[in-house]
């Protein structure tokens, strides 16, 4: 009762909190966000955990920034896939059926399932590869005349 009496009238203590012990982190920004390559596969899966999914993990991939997100490790033997060059990466990544494998120093892998683009679009990382393809809607003959019908 005496400690909300003394605020009440605006003469409780006031005491800052130190600065050491201090748990809080602040508000992570994308810039800091970078994936840095030289670390075993567990502290590239905590990393990339860490910030998905405000602000991402990334890296650069054939010169436009990609971000990783949904990661794990995976301990299994390396999978088949297609190569993927990564930015500062010792060793390739591989794109594979289940998403982009990475791998860390120690040569520990860690999946990664989703990848955003710079433009905002996300795709599932096994998708890397087939991302740029269209393919065109051909209609039947059935479908063309309901399309002029329509029209």
């Amino acid at each position: 009762v005496e400690a909300v009496h003394l605020i009440a009238d605006g003469k409780a203590p006031r005491i800052p909190q130190p600065k050491e012990g201090a748990t809080y982190e602040g508000i992570q920004k994308k810039e800091n966000a970078e994936i840095s390559w030289d670390q075993p596969a567990a502290a590239l899966h905590n990393w990339i955990r860490g910030h998905d999914k405000v602000p991402g993990a990334w890296t650069t991939i054939d010169g436009q920034v990609v971000t990783f997100y949904g990661s794990s490790l995976l301990d299994a033997s390396v999978p088949a896939g297609q190569e993927l060059a990564i930015k500062g990466a010792s060793k390739p990544g591989l794109v594979t059926k289940n998403g982009l494998v990475i791998f860390g120093n120690d040569g520990k892998m860690v999946l990664v399932r989703n990848l955003q683009f710079e433009d905002g679009k996300m795709i599932p990382a096994s998708k890397y590869f087939s991302a740029d393809e269209t393919t065109a809607l051909e209609l039947t003959e059935v479908e063309k005349k309901m399309a002029e019908d329509i029209r």
